[in-house]
């Protein structure tokens, strides 16, 4: 009795697994551009930025008043100098590991690792600085804009 109902319930689970397994044969033209849309990752048109960085705008306009999402990619060996935000920012290490520091002196070395899925955020009107050092950093950003940048390093 014992092996008819393992063999019944590996059956079972085998039909699972096969049901299961169909649903990830779905192609793009099975799903509704109704209900979802989605960008691969070769089809994102990352924008290069002059402080050795790449943005994709998710959503909205840092620009503008309202929420925004956008994905950032730290070069390698590149950071911002010391600088703060008018409004709180939730920043989401995606990859890589991505360096912060606070205050107005710039100094990359008292840099603190953030790991990928670690999740940070930047106070509005506090002073930091951040980028990436020897391996690229891509973090997914979400605050209120405009989203302005205001020096803030003391020499």
């Amino acid at each position: 009795m014992l092996k008819l109902c393992t063999v019944r319930g590996l059956a079972s689970i085998a039909g699972v697994i096969a049901v299961v397994l169909s649903f990830g044969a779905a192609k793009a033209a099975d799903l509704n551009p109704k209900a979802l849309s989605y960008k691969l990752p070769d089809q994102i048109k990352w924008v290069e930025r002059e402080s050795g960085s790449a943005q994709y705008i998710v959503t909205g306009d840092p620009a503008k008043p309202g929420l925004y999402v956008v994905l950032l990619k730290w070069h390698p060996h590149h950071m911002s100098r010391p600088h703060f935000h008018p409004n709180d920012r939730f920043i989401t290490v995606l990859s890589g590991t991505w360096w912060v520091g606070t205050g107005t002196k710039y100094d990359p070395a008292s840099t603190v690792a953030m790991p990928a899925g670690t999740v940070v955020t930047h106070y509005g009107k506090q002073v930091h600085y951040d980028g990436a050092k020897d391996e690229e950093a891509t973090l997914e950003i979400v605050g209120m804009g405009p989203a302005t940048s205001t020096p803030a390093e003391q020499k």
